[in-house]
């Protein structure tokens, strides 16, 4: 032993121990939760690109259902199909990028839409006709017929 030295005492041999093994601790226990927080993120951001992809796949179906990009008539019906005189009925069409749309005989304001219904009121058995016309004059046509009894 030197004699010039100074002895450290016990006690704060304790404290520098202490504080060397808290400090290590704290840096363990910091390292697991940032690897903690980096995989809850990335599984997050997994989560979000698969949840995106399902929500574009969704409304990717729901266009092609809806007749996509092309021109069409999607439904044409009537519910009921059978009326009482007096009585009313649906009248329900769906059409995809029409430009215009026409009921015949009339039964109301009709005009281009993926699901529209109309009120009829015939007094006797009716073949209703729709005709739907595209920006480049194409039309197509279907016919439903109400029966009265």
């Amino acid at each position: 032993m030197d004699p010039d030295s100074t002895p450290v005492s016990p006690l704060l041999r304790v404290w520098l121990i202490g504080g060397a093994a808290i400090l290590l601790a704290a840096l363990y226990s910091g390292g697991i939760i940032f690897s903690r927080w980096r995989d809850n993120r990335a599984l997050e951001q997994e989560v979000t690109a698969k949840k995106t992809e399902a929500e574009r796949t969704e409304a990717r179906r729901s266009v092609e259902a809806l007749g996509g990009g092309q021109f069409g008539i999607l439904s044409f019906y009537a519910m009921p199909g059978g009326i009482r005189r007096g009585g009313t009925a649906q009248l329900c069409y769906g059409v995809s990028n029409a430009k215009t749309v026409r009921i015949e005989p009339e039964a109301g304001s009709a005009w281009p839409s993926y699901s529209r219904c109309l009120t009829v009121t015939p007094e006797k058995d009716t073949t209703y006709t729709l005709t739907a016309e595209d920006s480049q004059g194409n039309t197509k046509t279907a016919t439903v017929f109400v029966t009265v009894r």
